[in-house]
């Protein structure tokens, strides 16, 4: 079975007074179906390099890696092949940017990039996974307290 691996993040800032987090509207896809940023890890490319990279490309947001949050794996099949696929993911803390600036090469990717509440985002994203994933961020972000 062919293996793929790739990286995405979970880049949370504070707007408001409350945390949210970056997500992705995939092109093609139902409305309000909203995703984690991710992509395949480039050779010889550091994973946390691929989730910053990826993050910027599909969100315009760019962030600073906090922690690894967890890998998700899963199979797929494409063309008649089955894939084994694990998406190492990542806390990154946004520190500039501008939401919805898409990289034009990336546009055939994404739709819409969105803040969306970080409270919300295990009910609001479509896979369960990226939820899990969320979650794990959550705990971390109020686990800092005021220092995160």
């Amino acid at each position: 079975m062919r293996r793929e691996f790739s990286a995405g993040g979970v880049v949370v800032r504070k707007l408001r007074g409350g945390w949210h987090v970056a997500a992705i509207h995939p092109r093609g896809r139902k409305p309000g179906v909203w995703a984690l940023p991710k992509g395949n890890i480039a050779p010889g490319e550091d994973p946390a390099a691929t989730a910053v990279r990826e993050v910027e490309e599909e969100t315009g947001i760019e962030g600073t890696v906090v922690s690894k949050l967890g890998d998700v794996k899963y199979v797929y099949t494409w063309d008649g092949e089955r894939i084994f696929k694990v998406v190492s993911f990542f806390l990154i803390r946004a520190r500039g940017g501008r939401l919805g600036e898409i990289a034009p090469e990336f546009e055939v990717e994404v739709d819409e990039a969105r803040w969306l509440p970080l409270a919300e985002a295990p009910k609001l994203l479509a896979y369960g996974g990226e939820r899990e994933m969320a979650e794990r961020a959550l705990a971390e972000v109020e686990g800092a307290g005021g220092t995160f």
